[in-house]
């Protein structure tokens, strides 16, 4: 197709102006069935984010990500710092996923699931749609001088955002240091726990700067899975895309008049209203093509579907299409890119399945003491002094805990004042035991001796240790 000699193209973000100055965006307030859903969709998400740190599983936080400590949940199973290779295997599915998604679906992910996009869509947006109006009138606002309606609209949303900055900063907090941490700090009074209440303060700024000022941009320039989307579609992608041979056809857009035979004069259904541009988020075109800025959020279809029906023309002039469809009209089907990614994730899937199996909720970690030998004692006992560690990954205590030796005749004493001890739940256990075996039965001066961990009387944990002797001169 021609390219029509009106059409200009950037070179630029849409959002920077000649100048290279930042060009507000004022999007028209969206409407239509797929805002509907979207809609939806977000505030199921928003109320599952708002939710997820106060839900537990089996006495687990739904979701945590606490780096300082290094405990990690994932819908309620807990990954402590010895699982960190099931917690990478876990992050990988979902690179493979979202990657997956996006070539075959675009970036969906961005307008419909995001945080971003969820919180600035739905939440502040529409609050700024409360207080300012649309378009139309933010757009006069902007220019208005600073009179009291002003200066009274511009504080009243100003401090609405800054309290829901704050509200996602503590939610946002809840997920690194835990629900009932966070519960407990703001019942004993935030200026008893300075140390968090400096970070939660800093992290209020942040999400204030981000959807008060800098809203757009972070999907544009800051996220980089947006940059991604240049390298991971294809033609064959599912995109919101424009059906530039229906609204070109051979003479290009124009301007829509009424019992006007545009077949005859060659022009295509887009009536070139710019109501595509207006409702657009991030401020593009999208009859230019696939953007950068596209964030596939769905508002551009609504508006043209509503342009269309309202001058008796058939819509889907911009809907979920690949260019082949549009070009060449070749329906979906997954490619060998596609196929690739699919054997890849459920390989992975497989391979994380069975390491969850084989997990056990215990750990148990048995080392020689540094430094030491081992002892000669009576009857030809030789004896040799080791440290423990037990990580109990569970919600709950295991109690009535045993060591005993597998296969070997001999001991093994806890520095204990019982013969048995227990973890508490989600907790570690630590201390020395030694290992008494004959001189007899040794080997040389290295033996490999396996150490079963019992609790009530059920194999629970094997682990195996070094045992040194004297050496033998045979």
């Amino acid at each position: 197709m021609e390219t029509p000699d009106n059409e200009i193209f950037r070179d630029s973000i849409g959002t920077i102006d000649e100048e290279g100055k930042r060009k507000w965006v004022f999007p028209k307030k969206p409407s239509g069935p797929l805002y509907e859903k979207r809609k939806l969709v977000s505030y199921f998400l928003l109320a599952f984010l708002l939710a997820a740190p106060f839900i537990k599983i089996n006495g687990n936080q739904f979701l945590l990500f606490n780096i300082l400590e290094r405990r990690f949940n994932i819908f309620g199973f807990p990954f402590w710092p010895q699982d960190f290779y099931l917690f990478v295997i876990s992050m990988l599915i979902g690179v493979i996923f979202i990657t997956l998604f996006t070539v075959g679906f675009g970036r969906v992910f961005c307008g419909w699931i995001c945080p971003q996009t969820i919180f600035l869509e739905m939440v502040f947006r529409r609050i700024e749609y409360w207080i300012d109006g649309d378009r139309n009138k933010q757009m006069r606002l902007a220019r208005q001088q600073w009179d009291a309606e002003k200066i009274r609209k511009r504080i009243l949303k100003w401090f609405i955002f800054l309290i829901i900055s704050f509200v996602i900063a503590n939610v946002f907090l809840a997920y690194l240091i835990g629900g009932d941490k966070l519960i407990k700090y703001i019942t004993e009074g935030p200026l008893q726990h300075t140390s968090t209440l400096i970070p939660l303060l800093i992290f209020t700024a942040v999400f204030y700067f981000i959807f008060a000022w800098f809203r757009e941009q972070v999907c544009i320039i800051a996220c980089p899975y947006g940059r991604l989307q240049g390298v991971l579609l294809d033609n064959k992608s599912i995109v919101v895309a424009y059906d530039h041979k229906r609204g070109e056809a051979e003479n290009g857009r124009k301007k829509f008049r009424k019992n006007e035979d545009r077949d005859a004069l060659g022009h295509g259904d887009c009536i070139d209203c710019s109501q595509c541009v207006n409702v657009c988020p991030t401020g593009i075109d999208i009859r230019n093509g696939t953007q950068l800025e596209c964030v596939n959020c769905t508002a551009c279809i609504d508006e043209c579907d509503h342009i269309m029906e309202s001058i008796n023309l058939p819509k889907g002039l911009i809907r979920f299409a690949s260019e082949d469809e549009i070009e060449k009209k070749e329906p979906f089907k997954l490619t060998a890119r596609m196929k690739g990614y699919i054997a890849v994730l459920t390989i992975l899937v497989g391979i994380l399945a069975g390491m969850l199996l084989l997990r056990s909720d215990v750990e148990a970690r048995i080392l020689r003491l540094p430094g030491q030998l081992y002892e000669h004692k009576d009857n030809g006992i030789i004896s040799n002094v080791y440290t423990f560690k037990l990580v109990n990954k569970t919600s709950e205590n295991i109690d009535d805990l045993a060591f005993k030796l597998r296969g070997w005749d001999g001991t093994i004493n806890v520095v204990s004042t019982s013969d048995t001890f227990k973890v508490d739940a989600q907790g570690i256990a630590e201390g020395t035991l030694f290992i008494e075996l004959k001189q007899s039965d040794l080997s040389g001066d290295k033996n490999d001796v396996m150490i079963d961990l019992y609790s009530n009387g059920e194999l629970i944990e094997t682990t195996s240790v070094t045992f040194l002797g004297p050496r033998s001169f045979n």
